[in-house]
């Protein structure tokens, strides 16, 4: 097919704030995950789908299953909906004591 440029599961993305490698990153309504480390409006390579260990808010409790969004404010995932952008769902419970900092997440791709 003469227009097909590629498959989208990542695509190069100017970094809005500095990112490392694993961090999320949100560029208007596209959310990824970076793959490398990314200075301030540098290139970086960004994986849109797929399933990713995510820097969460501490104190919620997931299930499998929940909606789950990106807090640009605080650079992290929550199932809060109010003011963040929709990114993907649980693939996993997660508890919600203090320390419970990580969430996995299957990636939807931009919505």
């Amino acid at each position: 097919m003469k227009n097909y440029v590629q498959p989208g599961k990542t695509i190069t993305l100017t970094a809005p704030y500095a990112v490392t490698s694993g961090d999320g990153l949100l560029v208007g309504s596209v959310f990824g995950v970076a793959a490398g480390t990314a200075a301030l409006s540098e290139a970086v390579e960004t994986a849109l789908v797929g399933v990713y260990d995510l820097k969460k808010v501490a104190s919620q409790a997931w299930a499998a299953g929940d909606r789950i969004y990106w807090d640009n404010t605080a650079k992290q995932t929550t199932k809060t909906l109010t003011a963040n952008t929709l990114i993907g769902v649980a693939t996993e419970a997660v508890a919600g004591g203090a320390t419970d900092l990580i969430g996995r997440v299957r990636l939807n791709g931009a919505f």
